[in-house]
């Protein structure tokens, strides 16, 4: 592996934002891509540190997010609040057995997934692991494809919020529990994009820090 030579090793630089590669400039000069005027970096500023700052955010938040109500409902035969837990067991026991696992598959499974994932790649390159960086890379790939179905999330509150608006005399308020979903769904984005995976690959160079 150390024998196959790197951008970074040929004073390249990759742009963030238009993906160009150009040379890095001479010492003391400005490192801006050519084609968009971004600025260049050979690995994203605090990579680690922006990471693990919104990871452990979004786990702090998971938990309310779960047991918090996410919906106050309000009808002639009084209020009920339902979490999100509580609404997979209503569809379940009603036979809705395809939306419940649906329900429950992008609410509680995808975002608990991409946080222990992202842990897993934050944690091997804090600790200078050189161990499966294939399987690694792979599994960022997949965090990245995951999140592109984060607003599946949403749609599954909406749906859930249809189901209970067949009564017209029904009110439906927002709970505390989904400002904090909300809050999961955006901070495991902001980790997964904090997170520079050429980190895995070049943190064994002498003198580097992730």
């Amino acid at each position: 592996m150390n024998a196959v030579p790197t951008a970074a090793g040929m004073g390249l630089l990759s742009c963030e934002v238009c993906r160009l590669v150009s040379r890095a400039p001479a010492p003391g000069g400005d490192a801006h891509c050519p084609r968009c005027g971004a600025t260049l970096h050979a690995r994203k500023p605090a990579s680690l540190a922006r990471t693990w700052s919104f990871l452990i955010a979004a786990m702090l938040l998971y938990v309310p997010a779960n047991t918090l109500p996410i919906m106050d409902t309000s009808s002639l035969f009084g209020t009920q609040r339902d979490t999100i837990v509580s609404g997979v067991a209503f569809l379940w026991t009603s036979g809705s057995f395809v939306l419940a696992a649906l329900v429950f598959f992008a609410s509680v499974m995808v975002p608990l997934a991409k946080m222990i994932a992202l842990a897993v790649l934050a944690g091997s390159v804090q600790v200078r692991s050189v161990r499966n960086r294939r399987t690694r890379t792979r599994l960022f790939r997949l965090v990245e494809f995951i999140g592109r179905w984060s607003m599946l999330d949403i749609y599954v509150v909406t749906i859930l919020v249809a189901l209970v608006q067949v009564n017209t005399l029904a009110t439906i308020h927002a709970g505390p529990g989904a400002a904090a979903f909300g809050a999961v769904v955006v901070l495991t984005m902001f980790a997964a994009a904090s997170f520079d995976p050429r980190l895995i690959w070049d943190m064994q160079e002498e003198g580097e820090r992730p």
